[in-house]
């Protein structure tokens, strides 16, 4: 796989992961509401993994060191891996009961990441273990702040 490919997919992926934890998490914990859930996770496969995929392709293209063929591979990969993970989360929320659903969801966000920087780590010859610490532990970041911002918009309604 080039390099263009893997920037695409490795940002895509990640990103896809995390912004859709944490709006899933959110919504959650402001809405409680699987529709709301589903539309959410919708609205961004759709336009954040397009705005996403549209930041890699200008950053490819300031950096000035890549061809145009390169440039739209990161591009489009970038969308693709963005809209497939952030889907993929749609499944337990339309299977489970919310509760679970969101535990599900949760769960199988750490395991792609853990599975992606593991790959990741072990291609770079980095330690496995301090990478996916690392982008396990900003996750949680991202998923606790989406919690309280999601109660916090909660009791202001």
């Amino acid at each position: 796989m080039n390099l263009s490919i893997k920037k695409g997919v490795g940002f895509g992926l990640t990103s896809g992961i995390i912004t859709t934890l944490g709006l899933i998490v959110g919504l959650n914990s402001g809405t409680h509401s699987k529709a709301v859930i589903i539309g959410g996770i919708v609205i961004i496969a759709v336009s954040d993994a397009l705005s996403d995929a549209l930041g890699i392709h200008v950053s490819e293209e300031a950096e000035n060191t890549h061809s145009r063929q390169k440039i739209w591979e990161a591009t489009i990969f970038t969308f693709l891996a963005k809209f497939f993970f952030a889907l993929t989360f749609m499944v337990p929320i339309m299977l489970l009961n919310l509760n679970q659903a969101i535990m599900a969801c949760i769960t199988w966000g750490a395991l792609l990441l853990i599975v992606a920087n593991f790959i990741i780590a072990k291609t770079n010859r980095d330690k496995p273990l301090a990478v996916i610490t690392e982008h396990l532990f900003i996750a949680t970041l991202v998923i606790t702040a989406s919690y309280f911002v999601g109660s916090l918009i909660k009791q202001i309604n």
